[in-house]
């Protein structure tokens, strides 16, 4: 006896819709791929995030977060330097997590990750008179829009604006 197609083929469309880039998991930056986020190494954590969002490794090549990371003691008109130990460990774990692809071949002016094709693409919708309101103050500060980003988390689905 030959079972009907018509009764599976709802099942198999939805399979086929789970299986699709569509519905992959959003990366780091809130980009469709099948990579998971990378959790952050828990020093990176604590010591960059003091001043800043722990930015993602993956938001910048490699060759960048090298030259940032041999210059901390002039990191941006600050001194963020770090002892010997902690330096290495936080380098190794930003060089092993580094942008792939397309973002590795984008060195953005000043290793600013704010001034590379991604970041400048994903945000070219917003006006310079957003950038500048008193809550949010520059492009850098990822955590007034973006409600995730102390966690690690840029999707646009958790974007909200202030005011």
């Amino acid at each position: 006896m030959k079972t009907p197609l018509l009764p599976i083929l709802p099942l198999m469309a939805a399979l086929a819709l789970l299986a699709s880039p569509l519905h992959a998991e959003e990366d780091e930056h809130g980009e469709h791929g099948r990579s998971a986020r990378v959790p952050a190494l828990p020093q990176y954590q604590a010591e960059c995030s003091a001043c800043h969002v722990a930015f993602p490794a993956g938001g910048l090549p490699a060759a960048s977060w090298a030259r940032l990371m041999q210059n901390l003691p002039k990191h941006f008109g600050t001194d963020a330097s770090l002892d010997p130990a902690t330096t290495r460990q936080i380098s190794q774990w930003l060089q092993a997590n580094a942008a792939t692809g397309r973002r590795a071949q984008d060195t953005p002016p000043e290793d600013r990750i704010t001034r590379s094709a991604w970041f400048v693409r994903e945000h070219h919708e917003i006006s310079s008179a957003t950038w500048q309101r008193a809550a949010i103050g520059k492009p850098s500060n990822c955590a007034a829009c973006h409600t995730g980003a102390p966690q690690g988390r840029f999707s646009e689905h958790d974007v909200r604006i202030p005011r």
